[in-house]
């Protein structure tokens, strides 16, 4: 599989973003008031839910949107966010009044999803999943904290301890993606390389061995 570029990384980042808050987030929010996605087979989507008696979810696979009702699936490709929403059954638009809407919602516009790149994102968020998962089966005992995928920030994130742990595709300050610790009050030391605490470039965490390692290591630190 040839390795995406950065421009086609960031433009990918952004139309998943996009399907993540104005047609994902906005069905969950609709089927039982949350918003927290999940991560899901080949990419991202809503935990299933039950709906009137039926379950229910929708994701991301890949360059398609997959509907699963009842057990059924019916998938289509991603091509615009209006199509995205009619396949789901919602209207599209990010739910209003819970936080700061990241993208921007052109129903009509195509999206720019280069699939190298959609591959690579859904295998950054399935790495970092593992590792967080991993992290909270040595750490938590009891009511363990969920990994959920936020489609503010659009990052694969938990809280424990006052601590941030996640993992980024990408953001205005960081192109690529990135593993992170985030304590809420930033201590001393060097580890430290952002104002809010630690990242690691998707380069320099090449397994889920190596991101459990570096989230214990930042976990220490704190």
């Amino acid at each position: 599989m040839p390795a995406p570029t950065a421009d086609d990384l960031v433009a990918t980042r952004h139309a998943l973003h996009a399907v993540a808050e104005h047609v994902l987030a906005a069905a969950l929010h609709r089927w039982d008031g949350h918003i927290g996605l999940r991560v899901t087979p080949g990419g991202f989507g809503t935990p299933e839910v039950e709906v009137a008696g039926v379950a229910r979810r929708a994701r991301v696979e890949g360059t398609e949107l997959v509907v699963e009702v009842a057990g059924r699936a019916e998938r289509a490709p991603l091509t615009t966010l209006a199509a995205a929403a009619a396949l789901v059954g919602v209207a599209p638009g990010a739910p209003g009044g819970l936080y700061d809407i990241a993208t921007p919602c052109d129903p009509d516009a195509r999206l720019a999803i280069d699939p190298d790149a959609a591959a690579v994102l859904a295998r950054w968020f399935a790495l970092v999943d593992a590792a967080l998962t991993g992290l909270v089966e040595e750490v938590a005992q009891d009511d363990p904290p969920v990994a959920q995928l936020w489609p503010e920030h659009f990052d694969l994130a938990l809280t424990m301890d006052e601590v941030n742990y996640g993992g980024s595709p990408g953001d205005a300050d960081h192109p690529t993606p990135y593993l992170y610790v985030g304590p809420w009050t930033v201590p001393a030391g060097t580890l430290w390389n952002e104002p809010w605490g630690v990242s690691w470039p998707m380069s320099a965490v090449p397994d889920v061995g190596v991101a459990l390692a570096r989230l214990r290591e930042g976990r220490s630190a704190v």
